[in-house]
C-alpha cells in the first residue's frame, strides 16, 4: 500500500489548487541540532514533503553545494543510523509532513534491506528515494517498503526512454520525480524546457502525482513547474541559504526563503526589533 501521509500531501495540493513544495535539507548539516530545529520550522512554513538527504561519500546525483553539506556531515559521523534516528526525533516532536529519505544504496545493503525497512517504518519514514539503484534492480528494496506502507520513488530524466519510463511508472509508488534536466543537482538561472517536456512524456503512463526537481530555486520557477507539474523540489538552493546564514540564522533565513517560493510575505516577528 502507498504512504498514507504522501498521498495525503498530494491530495491537499491538488485539493487547493497549488504547486507543492517538495523541500531537501542534508540531514546534520550544518549539525544534527540544526536539522531537528529546522524541519519543523519548514513544515510550518509551508513545506508539503520534506527530503532527509543522507550523506554518503560517493553520490552520482548531487552537485557542488549537496555533496559540499554531505561532506561537512560525513566529518560530524552522520550516518544512516542517525538519519534514522532523526527521523524519530522528528516524529517525536510532532512534525507531521511526509519524510523522504533520499540516499545511496550502499549504506542500505550495509545495514540490510529487511532491518532498513523496519527501521524506517519505526522511525515513521513515509518514502525512499535512491538515485543509483536502477527499477530493474529495485524489487528486494520495494517489495519490503510495499509491505510496510513505504513509497520508493522513481527517478526519470529527459534521457529516459519511452520503455523506461513505462517500467518505471509501473512500478512506482507515491509520486514520480522528474529530473529536469540531464545532469547533477544545483541552482540554475531558469526552468529546463526538457523537464517541463518530461512530464507530459510521463503524465502518458501514470496517474501518480509528479514533482519536478533539480534546478528549482525562485518563485517564477515553481510557477513555471506548477504550469505542468504537482510539485516543486528544492535542494541545492535551501542548502546553500543554510550555508550562508549568519551563525544562528540559518533557521530564520530558510524559512524566509520558503515563504518566498511560496510567494507570500515572511510573517512579522512581533516584539522583535
Amino acid at each position: 500500500m502507498p504512504s498514507p501521509r504522501i498521498q495525503q500531501a498530494f491530495a491537499a495540493m491538488q485539493r487547493q489548487g497549488r504547486t507543492g513544495l517538495v523541500l531537501y535539507v542534508t540531514a546534520g548539516f550544518p549539525d544534527v541540532k540544526t536539522t531537528l530545529d529546522l524541519v519543523p520550522a519548514l513544515a510550518q512554513a509551508g513545506a508539503d514533503v520534506i527530503e532527509l538527504g543522507v550523506p554518503f561519500s560517493d553520490p552520482l546525483a548531487d552537485g557542488a553545494t549537496i555533496q559540499k553539506a554531505s561532506f561537512h556531515a560525513l566529518q560530524q559521523g552522520v550516518s544512516l543510523r542517525v538519519c534514522l534516528e532523526t527521523a524519530a526525533t522528528l516524529r517525536q516532536r510532532g512534525v507531521n509532513v511526509p519524510l523522504i529519505l533520499m540516499g545511496y544504496y550502499n549504506p542500505i545493503l550495509a545495514l540490510g534491506v529487511t532491518e532498513f525497512i523496519q527501521r524506517c517504518k519505526e522511525c515513521g519514514v513515509d518514502g525512499l528515494i535512491v538515485p543509483d539503484l536502477p527499477p530493474e534492480e529495485s524489487s528486494p528494496l520495494r517489495e519490503a517498503a510495499a509491505a510496510r506502507d513505504i513509497d520508493l520513488v522513481c527517478l526519470l530524466a529527459p534521457t529516459s526512454t519511452e520503455k523506461r519510463i513505462a517500467a518505471a511508472c509501473g512500478s512506482a509508488s507515491g509520486f514520480i520525480y522528474c529530473v529536469s534536466l540531464a545532469g547533477v543537482t544545483g541552482a540554475r538561472e531558469q526552468v529546463s524546457e526538457e523537464g517541463l517536456w518530461l512530464v507530459q512524456r510521463v503524465r502518458k503512463h501514470t496517474k501518480l502525482p509528479i514533482a519536478v526537481g533539480f534546478g528549482i530555486a525562485r518563485r517564477e520557477h515553481v510557477e513555471a513547474v506548477g504550469r505542468y507539474a504537482d510539485a516543486a523540489v528544492i535542494g541545492s538552493a535551501l542548502v546553500n541559504v543554510i550555508d550562508h546564514a549568519a551563525p544562528g540564522q540559518a533557521v530564520a533565513d530558510a524559512v524566509r526563503f520558503v515563504h518566498e517560493l511560496n510567494g507570500r510575505p515572511q510573517p512579522i516577528a512581533r516584539g522583535v526589533r
